[in-house]
């Protein structure tokens, strides 16, 4: 995806990531992208969730994250707002239903994170919807979500030429 695709020929100063909850996919392209920008970056990075219904950043992605050298403990939950889809220049879905709920709430297009950080359409899925037993096997869950957190980690930089 091309940066005319993605906004205008300036350099981006707002980047919002939407997922369903905003407590793993979402949250954890925000701490990456911050981590890539530094201390003192200009540039505006957020995360919301489509449904965030009121919940805590499970303890595997808190760990993972904490690994990673972030703190996720003050991350704050959002709802997607009109107001913060106003506010962004560039609105990433970590979903497909996302991209819909945005589009139809909205009226607005918004890529894929593959799509963007990767060059491919291809959706990151939650983890129920890669396996939806998932509490049957905890300890593959948790590589699984700890495998997506690391994809996420090591494709959001190439985000950086659009922000500096």
């Amino acid at each position: 995806m091309g940066q005319d695709e993605i906004g205008s020929g300036g350099k981006l100063q707002s980047v919002l990531f939407v997922c369903t909850a905003n407590i793993f996919r979402s949250v954890t392209a925000e701490y990456a992208l911050k981590a890539g920008l530094g201390a003192g970056a200009s540039c505006a990075v957020r995360s919301a969730g489509i449904d965030a219904t009121p919940q805590s950043v499970h303890v595997w992605v808190q760990t993972r994250l904490r690994q990673k050298g972030v703190d996720p403990t003050t991350h704050v939950q959002r709802q997607l707002t009109k107001e913060l889809v106003d506010a962004a220049d560039l609105i990433i879905a970590m979903g497909r239903d996302h991209q819909v709920f945005v589009r139809e709430q909205f009226g607005r297009y918004i890529p894929l994170f593959n799509q963007v950080c990767l060059g491919h359409d291809k959706p990151i899925l939650d983890l129920h919807e890669v396996m939806p037993d998932w509490e049957t096997d905890l300890e593959r869950a948790r590589a699984h979500v700890w495998s997506v957190i690391d994809m996420i980690w090591a494709a959001a930089p190439a985000l950086l030429p659009l922000l500096r």
